[in-house]
């Protein structure tokens, strides 16, 4: 019995390291996607396919207390539209514009992976959520390793040009605000439902901007200068990825973790997600990673480890 508990209560940590893994991989499905797809197009189809996925999903799966989909009762649903204005609507207009201002991935996964410095103050302020000294401590040293992943050939930090670092940082406030949300949302839902409902009403707002842009500015679909099936092959590729495992399974994931261990304790996992993209980059481009850079990884973690040590009273 011991031990099942034991097992219960790493469930979430299991969650929230797949769902970042996930998401490390989704700087690189966008840049691929953005060859053949325009950025509000690409979020559009995105999104489209994984309301549709998570709709069939939870019929198939009601009674399930994390992949049922429930109705929402009316006294929650402005609780439902901050999140959906905030994510996936603001967050991933300003995170595929983010990624678009930097030329390797691996910048862009770090400084929007800055969650943990602002969920603190976010946690407290709005949810009077404890923060404790081993959270301080540990988002300093994660932090700080995160930074060494900043590092460049010459010793010097390249954080990109300023409007990608302005854009990053309203992409964080907006991931952060999220959080919040989940946490105030009522128990009785299920993660499932919860990120169906918030990505529908994003949905319906990214249809409304993408009409507005092709009545105003008419873009193609896709890239005409793409033409050959073996072009679009790998951009569509990475389509599905980012809808069924970047959109469903990576925020159905998140959502339930952060409803589990807290806003402050789960968004410090966000560190690690430039350690994904640095080793993702590894293995598929063979990008080769510095000795800081490995020592950075060490410390992302090390600090991890510190910022989920609980305060024995």
């Amino acid at each position: 019995m011991t031990e099942f508990c034991s097992l219960k209560k790493l469930i979430p940590y299991i969650a929230i390291v797949c769902a970042m893994l996930i998401w490390a991989g989704a700087g690189i499905a966008v840049k691929h996607a953005l060859v053949v797809f325009p950025p509000l197009t690409l979020i559009v189809l995105r999104f489209t396919l994984a309301v549709i996925l998570m709709f069939i999903i939870g019929v198939i799966f009601r009674r399930n207390e994390i992949l049922g989909l429930q109705r929402v009762e009316r006294q929650h649903i402005p609780l439902f539209l901050v999140g959906g204005i905030l994510q996936p609507f603001l967050y991933f207009i300003l995170e595929t514009y983010t990624y678009q201002s930097f030329t390797s991935p691996t910048i862009a996964e770090a400084l929007l992976s800055t969650q943990p410095i602002l969920a603190p103050i976010f946690a407290f302020l709005l949810l009077r959520e404890q923060v404790t000294r081993y959270n301080i401590i540990g988002i300093l040293i994660s932090t700080a390793g995160m930074l060494l992943l900043l590092l460049t050939s010459t010793n010097s930090f390249s954080i990109g040009n300023p409007w990608g670092i302005l854009l990053a940082i309203l992409t964080v406030s907006c991931s952060v605000g999220y959080s919040v949300v989940l946490r105030r949302i009522p128990t009785q839902y299920s993660s499932l439902t919860i990120v169906f409902y918030v990505q529908s009403i994003s949905l319906i707002l990214f249809y409304l901007l993408w009409g507005g842009e092709q009545l105003f500015n008419p873009t193609p679909f896709i890239n005409t200068d793409v033409l050959s099936i073996q072009d679009i092959a790998n951009p569509m590729l990475s389509v599905i990825y980012l809808s069924v495992f970047a959109s469903v399974a990576a925020f159905i994931l998140f959502c339930f973790t952060v409803r589990y261990i807290g806003v402050t304790r789960a968004n410090i996992f966000n560190n690690i997600r430039p350690v994904f993209t640095a080793l993702l980059m590894l293995i598929i481009f063979h990008e080769q990673l510095p000795i800081w850079k490995w020592i950075g990884i060490i410390v992302i973690i090390i600090g991890l480890f510190i910022s989920q040590k609980q305060i024995k009273k």
